[in-house]
């Protein structure tokens, strides 16, 4: 199998990378500098410099692999998050350059499409379970992925299998999200957005990663998942209060009071503070997947001994003072 990954050296693209070579694949990944195209050849995978806003080359990059694996985003970490503006290059990835990868997919006869999104588009569930049918609410942070799930829609409308993988919040050593939630812990500052109570589905950069190879048949159980939306989530979420308290005792440090805050944030940026208690049943049923980590209670310790490991700073960090790029 010939796999195109957009993304690839981000938090769940390198490890995405790395497990498809693993499992046989010849995976080409974009690199946009010299740096990224030597961490993208580390992991035994071709680079290819190329923008996804140039149509033109990226179809010629992607010309003669069978799957396209979409990746890419631009998320606004810390106080940044808050301002509409800042989602900007994160629209316009989801926006346009989905776009253009399903027109280079199609054009050149790939015969699956693999979109990242996002579990947040859900409404506020309060105690009750989430499914891909729940109803969604877009707002100025999500509106963006709903238009790229729609570009996998059209993928699978013109023949080919597309995907969409809507992942739960995502944590790892080298997540800039992660790294902000452990220092504000270590300080004894709130980590969590949105009421006490409020449930909080996430899931480990691994298990995520896991999820991207279960849906393209390795892995999991017979050939892949057929044509449609999947959530990627922990087993058991937890209320925010009782995220916050695994990461605490995953720190050996004390809960801080108080663990969670409720800003005023713009209508548009209101759906962080949603509770949202989110099942991967549909995932597991066509794939067999299975996340190693059933909740952070387990994960967070990992997740603290990788990020200890490889100190607070780590290698493969695409975090600045104003965005992680996550995929």
């Amino acid at each position: 199998m010939k796999v195109f990954v957009a993304g690839a050296t981000g938090v769940l693209g390198h490890r995405t990378v790395s497990r498809l070579v693993a499992a046989g694949a010849e995976v080409t990944g974009v690199a946009r500098s010299p740096e990224r195209v030597c961490r993208i050849e580390g992991l035994g995978a071709r680079a290819a410099q190329v923008s996804l806003f140039d149509p033109e080359p990226l179809a010629a990059a992607v010309a003669g692999h069978d799957v396209v694996v979409n990746l890419a985003t631009a998320i606004p970490t810390g106080e940044r998050a808050a301002s509409p503006g800042s989602w900007e290059e994160n629209h316009r990835i989801r926006r346009e350059g989905s776009r253009n990868l399903v027109d280079a997919a199609l054009a050149t006869g790939a015969g699956t499409y693999v979109q990242e999104s996002i579990a947040l588009l859900y409404a506020d569930g309060g105690d009750g379970w989430l499914d891909e049918t729940s109803p969604i609410v877009d707002g100025d942070a999500t509106a963006s992925a709903l238009e790229a799930e729609a570009q996998a829609g059209r993928f699978a409308q013109q023949g080919g299998t597309g995907i969409v993988l809507r992942f739960g919040q995502l944590y790892g050593y080298d997540s800039g999200h992660t790294v902000d939630a452990i220092a504000a812990v270590r300080a004894g500052q709130p980590a969590e957005l949105g009421a006490e109570g409020a449930w909080r589905s996430a899931v480990t950069t691994d298990d995520a990663a896991a999820a991207v190879l279960a849906v393209l048949g390795f892995g999991g159980a017979g050939d892949g998942a057929p044509s449609g939306i999947y959530n990627v989530v922990d087993d058991q979420p937890l209320r925010r209060t009782e995220n916050v308290a695994a990461l605490a005792a995953a720190l050996h440090v004390p809960v801080p009071v108080p663990a969670t805050v409720e800003p005023d944030l713009p209508p548009g940026l209101a759906v962080m503070l949603r509770s949202q208690r989110v099942t991967s049943r549909r995932l597991k049923d066509a794939t067999g997947w299975q996340p190693i980590h059933p909740s952070a209670r387990e994960g967070w310790p990992f997740v603290v001994g990788e990020w200890r490991w490889h100190t607070a700073e780590p290698q493969w960090t695409e975090r600045d003072e104003r965005t992680e790029r996550t995929g």
